[in-house]
């Protein structure tokens, strides 16, 4: 048995300290240092058998290195293998984080039961009696899928290579603990430790792991920062638990774009596949109402329709009301002043309430044509046509300025049976033979023009 250490960590960022001190030098967080004893054993958790093939690596010339396509695994999730670029690459290590009850979970055991592959899915945090329950109301057909209720990755290491599972499910990283560090549960060194474990068993084994990872209240991953760069890929659950939908982003990925995102509802019988966004993101309504304008804007390389609705009217108080839900009050502020500087409405004796309907929060500059033509829709009391839609941004001397992927705008717009696209006249658009009318505007008049005229 090795000699006993005690060492410092933050449990906020990670970082070691030689001694204790009030505040970490890292992250300038106080009382977050606490000492850790570590304790390692002569033995790892996870040995490669001694029959193994041992392969030496030696340098060859760049030109003379042969691309081999990475093998993947289809888990017959096409949102998440979007994401993923093509499904799970075999011996890749992918960390899924998220807010608590945001559908972790649920997205994995969907996975787990839903694949073709055989399946050992460990949870920490629930028995096996509620992940049946579960398993239940998602209705998997998965006869592959094996459960383990297990924290200790010793005993969990023995079970794999009992059932030699070809895809490992872990729920959650931070309830792990190995015996040879004498740490609580979710410290540091045991995340690190766990994590650097199964990544040298799916390095070695050529099997997919995947690990979900609590968050801080920062909305970081929690534990060291060292866990994200340890891992191939770093997924991101997102969402408003009070709205239905999920957003899967990619913030790391080895295998692929980071771009990519996937959709999801939750319902009662689990998550359901978004092919179509704008289906939830544009609301149904019979009559046509002023104050609403659909834009076209991009959630990594996939176009969404959204919704923008304004409300103005006269203020009541002294000082008028300035509201937004899903948009930059800053970029509003700044769209009303440009729209009295340069355009002549008189906007700033008025009460302005702008809402992206969904649940959704925006930040692309292409809506803030959208933006304004809601806010004059309201202002003059005159609805838009419901298949018009907007890709553009607004500056400050009221011209129309040009966006990015233009065209991909444009074609998602007439697959969604749009008929009218406005756009800036500054966009270098490849083909103009599209199927929709393009109207192309340089400056705010000729938008309101265009539409109100």
């Amino acid at each position: 048995m090795a000699k006993t250490k005690t060492t410092f960590f933050c449990q906020n960022c990670g970082t070691q300290h030689a001694k204790w001190v009030g505040q970490c030098g890292a992250c300038k967080e106080w009382n977050t240092i606490v000492e850790e004893v570590i304790q390692k054993e002569e033995k790892r958790v996870w040995k490669q058998s001694t029959t193994a093939k041992q392969t030496i690596n030696k340098p060859l010339k760049i030109a003379d290195i042969q691309l081999n396509p990475e093998e993947r695994v289809i888990t017959n999730n096409n949102e998440l293998d979007t994401v993923l670029g093509g499904g799970l690459v075999k011996g890749s290590v992918t960390l899924l984080g998220g807010e608590p009850g945001i559908g972790k979970s649920t997205l994995l055991l969907q996975v787990a039961l839903n694949i073709s592959q055989k399946v050992l899915y460990v949870s920490g945090e629930e028995s096996q009696s509620q992940i049946k329950m579960r398993a239940e109301r998602l209705e998997g057909i998965n006869s592959k899928c094996l459960i383990l209720t297990e924290t200790n990755t010793q005993q969990i290491f023995k079970n794999i290579e009992e059932t030699e599972p070809e895809v490992l499910v872990i729920d959650s990283i931070q309830t792990l603990h190995t015996s040879s560090i004498e740490a609580s549960p979710g410290s540091i060194s045991q995340i690190r430790e766990t994590a650097a474990e199964l990544i040298k068993f799916a390095k070695e084994t050529a099997t997919p792991v995947l690990l979900i990872g609590h968050i801080n209240k920062e909305g970081n991953i929690a534990g060291p920062k060292i866990l994200e760069h340890m891992v191939d890929v770093v997924l991101q659950f997102e969402g408003d638990r009070n709205h239905t939908y999920r957003i899967l982003r990619s913030q790391k990925n080895r295998f692929g774009s980071t771009s990519e995102l996937g959709i999801y509802e939750m319902l009662s019988n689990g998550l359901r596949e978004i092919s179509n966004p704008s289906e939830i993101l544009i609301s149904k309504k019979d009559a046509d109402l002023s104050g609403t304008a659909i834009a076209s804007t991009l959630e990594g390389i996939r176009p969404l329709m959204i919704e923008i609705q304004a409300l103005v009217s006269t203020a009541v108080y002294g000082t008028p009301q300035r509201s937004t839900t899903g948009y930059n009050l800053k970029r509003l502020n700044m769209i009303l002043a440009v729209l009295e500087k340069r355009a002549g409405f008189k906007l700033g004796a008025k009460d302005v309430f702008l809402n992206i309907t969904g649940g959704i929060n925006v930040d692309d500059p292409a809506i803030d044509l959208a933006v304004v033509a809601a806010i004059l829709s309201s202002n003059q009391d005159i609805a838009i046509n419901p298949n018009v839609c907007f890709a553009a941004e607004v500056g400050l001397a009221g011209e129309i300025r040009p966006v990015s992927k233009i065209d991909q705008r444009i074609l998602e717009a007439e697959k969604l049976g749009y008929k009218t696209f406005v756009a800036s006249k500054y966009n270098k658009i490849s083909s103009k033979n599209h199927g929709i009318k393009l109207v192309l505007v340089g400056k705010i008049e000729e938008a309101f023009a265009t539409l109100f005229a």
